[in-house]
């Protein structure tokens, strides 16, 4: 802990508040974006000037906690717990149907002292189907086996520590007095509040994907020539591939002139050969046949 450490009073290390300042942007900026990215986060602290601060807060943010004790196997152990968790459940079912009160004394007592215990120290993660995306400790010396079940299983870790506990376990560590009741609750209100904001984040992006339509696919012709014509199909010229082919043309009056140019959508036609005798205005008629 000396890189975080001001100057020492009367044999009391005074920690150094721009290192606590950098620690906690750090760490909010952190829980910001896991919040947003749709990840939860699990509060540890055990000790008695901990447990009120980090219920309150973590419950305001519908994030997750452990405040009485923590019972190993926790994170590692993780499907044992979650059966204790249905335990509980079904518990609290008998309790509501009336069945405890059908028991003997003695099995009655026993049954509520196993429920009473599962409440105590399961109760904040009782909702938590899947591990944390983190896990955020209020004393790292203290919660040495929470934070090394976390590190263990790659869940990055975020604690308050003091200078009597070791840095290098967490992964970003917030240098501050982790004995006064007014430092923890302070620290634990910016960090609740930063996971809030990450909250925001994520619903604002679930409203806009879901306003945002699905893109359709064009149905227009990939190739076209520059009149217009399709490329690829005789026939369907000036139409998209799913019109409806446009109708033939009518025929054209005896009097009236051809026509300058090839109609749109039609490709020029061979005139039919015509008898020399039968006399016409085209050159190519007036000529003599080489079978004379």
């Amino acid at each position: 802990m000396q890189p975080y450490i001001l100057t020492k009073r009367n044999s009391i290390h005074i920690i150094d508040p721009k290192e606590t300042l950098k620690g906690l942007l750090a760490a909010k900026k952190f829980f910001t974006k896991l919040a947003g990215a749709g990840k939860d986060v699990l509060f540890v602290g055990t000790k008695r000037q901990a447990r009120r601060a980090i219920e309150e807060q973590a419950r305001g943010v519908e994030m997750h906690w452990v405040t009485d004790r923590w019972l190993g196997g926790t994170l590692t152990n993780f499907k044992t717990i979650r059966s204790r968790l249905a335990r509980l459940e079904k518990l609290e079912q008998l309790e509501a149907d009336g069945l405890l009160a059908q028991q003997s004394k003695k099995e009655e007592s026993r049954l509520r002292r196993e429920m009473r215990k599962i409440k105590r120290n399961l109760e904040g993660i009782r909702h938590m189907e899947r591990l944390p995306g983190a896990l955020f400790a209020v004393d790292a010396h203290r919660e040495v086996i929470a934070l090394r079940e976390a590190r263990k299983l790659g869940i990055p870790t975020v604690a308050l520590i003091d200078t009597d506990s070791d840095p290098d376990l967490v992964d970003i560590p917030v240098p501050g007095n982790d004995d006064a009741m007014r430092a923890i609750q302070l620290i634990i209100q910016e960090v609740c509040q930063a996971v809030a904001l990450g909250k925001t984040r994520r619903t604002d992006k679930a409203e806009e994907a879901a306003e945002v339509p699905a893109r359709r696919r064009t149905r227009r012709t990939v190739m076209a020539r520059a009149d217009g014509t399709d490329a690829r199909t005789p026939g369907t010229e000036g139409r998209g591939l799913g019109e409806a082919p446009a109708p033939p043309a009518a025929p054209a009056a005896p009097d009236a002139p051809p026509p300058e140019g090839p109609s749109a959508g039609h490709e020029p036609q061979a005139e039919a050969p015509v008898d020399s005798d039968s006399g016409g205005d085209s050159p190519e008629r007036e000529k003599p046949s080489s079978q004379a």
